[in-house]
């Protein structure tokens, strides 16, 4: 079984296939990851493997004392991101181990989770699919909220309330994404459709058999 892997987002274009059909694809730059840590059932009660990407400094912002302590004790480099996967055949894998794009084949479905684009604080029209108000000459609430509730009884906002605020920079995850090509030299994935997050963005990226 192939574990997941992490990667970057680097935009979107189109191919063609054997018909001529345009197809909307999204590049995304696998890996290369580094396996950081293996656990076991009698160490920890579950087996999974951890995997590091981007390496960086062991002195970096991004590194914790206890990363910092965790990478040293193994002697690997340190990393800005890391990931970990359940997997029943750990013993497949050691310490330091390269993974690449070469864990995926063309025709595979995967799933990928990433945040979607921050659109910042909005209001209820764009947020929540709100109708706008009066368009006439003098209205002051084209694109207010109104009334939030009683003032009297229960006097307060209750519980649940659609309201505007920060909309995107989410974590969504997609499933039954086609792979249509691969790069091996220069680990790229190219995967029908769209994925979220714009250019740049951190993904992850799993077989639909890969266990979370």
């Amino acid at each position: 079984m192939s574990t997941g892997l992490l990667g970057t987002k680097v935009g979107m274009t189109q191919v063609f296939d054997e018909k001529g059909e345009v197809i909307p694809v999204t590049i995304i730059k696998v890996g290369p990851c580094y396996i950081t840590g293996i656990k076991s059932i009698e160490n920890c009660g579950y087996n999974a493997i951890q995997i590091g990407y981007i390496e960086t400094s062991l002195d970096s912002k991004s590194i914790t004392k206890p990363l910092k302590g965790h990478f040293l004790k193994l002697n690997i480099s340190g990393y800005k991101y890391l990931k970990e996967y359940k997997k029943e055949n750990i013993e497949d894998f050691k310490i330091g181990q390269k993974l690449t794009a070469e864990e995926f084949n063309v025709g595979e479905n995967i799933k990928i989770r990433a945040k979607t684009i921050g659109k910042g604080n909005v209001g209820n029209i764009k947020r929540n699919n709100f109708n706008s108000g009066a368009k006439s000459h003098g209205s002051k609430s084209y694109r207010l909220q109104g009334s939030i509730g009683a003032g009297t009884s229960p006097g307060r906002v209750l519980p649940g309330k659609r309201m505007p605020g920060r909309l995107g920079m989410q974590q969504k995850t997609i499933s039954g994404l086609k792979i249509v090509g691969i790069d091996l030299q220069h680990n790229l994935l190219v995967i029908k459709g769209s994925i979220p997050g714009k250019a740049g963005n951190l993904v992850n990226i799993m077989k639909l058999e890969t266990i979370k």
